[in-house]
This record gives C-alpha cells, structure tokens and sequence, in this order.
C-alpha cells in the first residue's frame, strides 16, 4: 500500500542560518552533539538529522516505507518575527520547500509556509506557492500571535484559497494561556491540542467553513479533541442564537467535511474519528522526525485498525494523494 504522511516537518538549512544571523526573535543555542537547539516560551525544538538534512531523511523514508512525505515548516513558524522578515523567511522557507520538491519528488511534496502576521503579504505568498511553485496548499498555526484565524483579516487568504480548492492545514502553536504550560511539557501535550481545537470551533461558528467551502481544511493530531467534542459543539448551536448567527447548520456537520490527520497513535482515538469523519476524511501522519513523533508508530496503529484493507490504503495514502493533488507518489 502506498503510504503518504501528510504531518511532519523539515527546517530548511537556509531557514536555520537564517534564525542565527541575529535577526530573527528565536533564539538557537547547539548542543553537544551539534543540533541546533530553537527556542519559543514553552517549547524548544530540537533539530536533529531528520529535520535539516534531506538526503538523511530520503533514506529514512526509503527504509520505513514512506513513499511521500508533504513536509512543513514547523514551530514557531514566521509570524513570530517582524511583519517584513516574516515575508522574508516565509519566501526563502517555500524556495527551499520548492527545490526539494523538484530534485526529490515523488518522494516529498510541500505545503507553503506563510508570514500570517502579514495578512496581504501571507495572500501574496500563497498565490505564488500555489501558481508559481505548484504547492497544494499551505500550514496555518493555530493561531497568530493570539489572534484568531477567524478574524475576518485572514478572509481574503480563505477566498483565494476556496477559488483555488487549495489545502490549509491547521497546526497548532503556542497557545493562549501558554504561561501555565511551562512545566512538564505541557504545552506541547496539551496546549496544542486545545489550540486546534478552539481553532477549529472558532472557525465554524465564525462562517468561515460555510462561506468557503472548497477549502480542503485538514486539523492536526486528529482534530486535537474536535470528535470528541463534536456533540457539545452542536449543542451549543441549538441553546445559544450567537452560535446560530454565522451558519446554517450545526457545526458537526461542517466538521465531517474536514480532514484528520493520524498524529494520535491511540486504537480508540482513530476508531472515534473514523466514525466520527469517515474513513475518506482521515489521513496518515507521524509528525517525523519530532521527539514525540514516529513513522514506526504511524504504521503499527494504521495496519492495525480493524477496518478493510481497501480502507487502510485510503488512510495509509490513497486520501492524500487525492485531496493534496499528488501525482507518481511512490518509491524512486
């Protein structure tokens, strides 16, 4: 079965020398053994082989079985910088994204990466990642620096993207409320999936899903806790008019419309959300080469879901070819 991971992440070195020049507000320390270190208030990275190198990580993938990997650049993401060095990193990220794609495709495939903090700037971006450079699609964060995506600021990036029927696929970053995440890591255990979550429910109850529905939306880590709080989120709709003021129908029925990738490893959280969604909605992830993530992981849990084998090649690979447009995804 052909398999594509549609949840990673890859720093592109260009973006790493980038961050250590001094001009960028994330701060990169190296450890003993030589990767980089990149700071955010409640998290750091750790930029190992995997995460910089790409013929590395061609080779990991040739050895896990993974055919495609669409990559991303991951936190802090650019809207952390300045407004001008935002669009700056945003372009040099894509390039790179770009010049991977055609030296290595089928391999990897990529979405853009945006300066969010820059609303026109980000629409510019995208129109050149998607028109000039082929991308599917783009990575939003959760949120931008506490704003909402379902600020109405963001509206002109969602029309171009439903002209073009183009992926966006929300990632959570650094929550509200990060300052009570600091210890265990919780920010990234927790505070991440509420980010999704409150993101998605705030772009539902807001009429972005219904005013652009050709956007192929794709949550992160299962949606966060969106299958299972699906049922509270309609309940909401009927009790309250402001929950009614935006859309037509209950936010479920948006929501099962939208895609899942399958950074949650757990048998009965993949059940949920297969039921939840379908099996059409759900799309493998490992979040490569994170400490937290696994290819090893991704692919027990997957061949292991008590579905068909016809529903596991959707799931393994078959959905994301499909909704990300990719063409030939198989080995080299």
């Amino acid at each position: 079965m052909k398999v594509v991971d549609v949840h990673n992440h890859f720093y592109p070195p260009a973006y790493l020398d980038a961050l250590r020049s001094g001009n960028s507000v994330v701060k990169v320390t190296m450890d003993s053994g030589g990767d980089p270190h990149i700071h955010y208030p409640g998290d750091y990275n750790i930029a190992v082989a995997g995460h910089r190198d790409i013929a590395y990580r061609h080779e990991v993938l040739e050895k896990e079985g993974v055919d495609t990997q669409v990559i991303t650049l991951t936190t802090p993401g650019t809207h952390v910088e300045a407004p001008g060095y935002a669009a700056h990193l945003a372009s040099l990220t894509n390039d790179a994204f770009a010049a991977i794609v055609d030296q290595r495709a089928p391999r990897f495939a990529a979405l853009a990466t945006l300066p969010l903090n820059d609303p026109a700037a980000s629409l510019t971006e995208l129109r050149r990642a998607v028109e000039q450079l082929r991308f599917p699609g783009a990575m939003l964060f959760s949120n931008v620096n506490g704003i909402a995506l379902a600020d109405q600021r963001f509206w002109p990036l969602y029309e171009y993207a439903d002209a073009k029927g183009a992926v966006l696929h929300i990632h959570p970053t650094s929550p509200v409320g990060v300052e009570a995440m600091t210890q265990y890591w919780l920010m990234p255990l927790v505070g991440f999936l509420m980010d999704t979550t409150l993101a998605a429910a705030h772009l539902v109850f807001s009429g972005v899903g219904e005013r652009f529905p050709r956007i192929k939306w794709v949550l992160g880590h299962l949606g966060g806790a969106i299958p299972y709080l699906a049922e509270r989120l309609d309940r909401g709709y009927h009790a309250f008019s402001e929950c009614r003021a935006n859309i037509t129908r209950p936010p479920s029925e948006y929501l099962k419309t939208w895609h899942y990738d399958t950074v949650n490893f757990d048998q009965n959280a993949l059940e949920l959300a297969i039921k939840f969604a379908g099996v059409d909605r759900i799309l493998a992830g490992s979040d490569y080469p994170h400490q937290i993530g696994s290819i090893p992981s991704m692919l027990e849990a997957l061949r292991a879901l008590p579905v068909s084998e016809g529903d596991k090649a959707k799931i393994l690979g078959g959905n994301a070819a499909r909704i990300y447009g990719l063409v030939g995804a198989k080995k080299n």
